[in-house]
């Protein structure tokens, strides 16, 4: 089993900003993709950002250019650089990680953190 520990939310001004982390503990193999999530009040969760094993990169058009996602490999955490923060960013934010053993590809999900971003 793998588990997911989030941190580095918090309240920030608008044009501020945060790094968020996710480390993953457990029976570990290898892990492929990661991705960070996010959810407003009242709407859907949202796939923010994503890298890849070889540290290939993607980001949704609202976060282009100012979040950053990038990885450690050695301990197994992943991170969200975010900049010029702007109040529509406030959700709670989630991690994902695809973990890889002889047995197949298992899917884990952080507890999730909260970012509100003030005007």
């Amino acid at each position: 089993q793998v588990q997911l520990v989030e941190s580095g939310g918090g309240l920030v001004q608008a044009g501020g900003s945060l790094r968020l982390s996710c480390a993953a503990s457990g029976s570990i193999f290898s892990i492929n993709a990661m991705n960070w999530y996010r959810q407003a009040p009242g709407k859907q969760r949202e796939l923010v950002a994503t890298i890849t094993s070889g540290g290939t990169t993607n980001y949704a058009d609202s976060v282009k250019g100012r979040f950053t996602i990038s990885r450690d490999n050695a301990k197994n955490t992943v991170y969200l650089q975010m900049s010029s923060l702007k109040p529509e960013d406030t959700a709670v934010y989630y991690c994902r990680i695809f973990e890889s053993n002889y047995r197949g590809t298992n899917v884990y999900w952080g507890q999730g953190t909260q970012v509100t971003v003030s005007s």
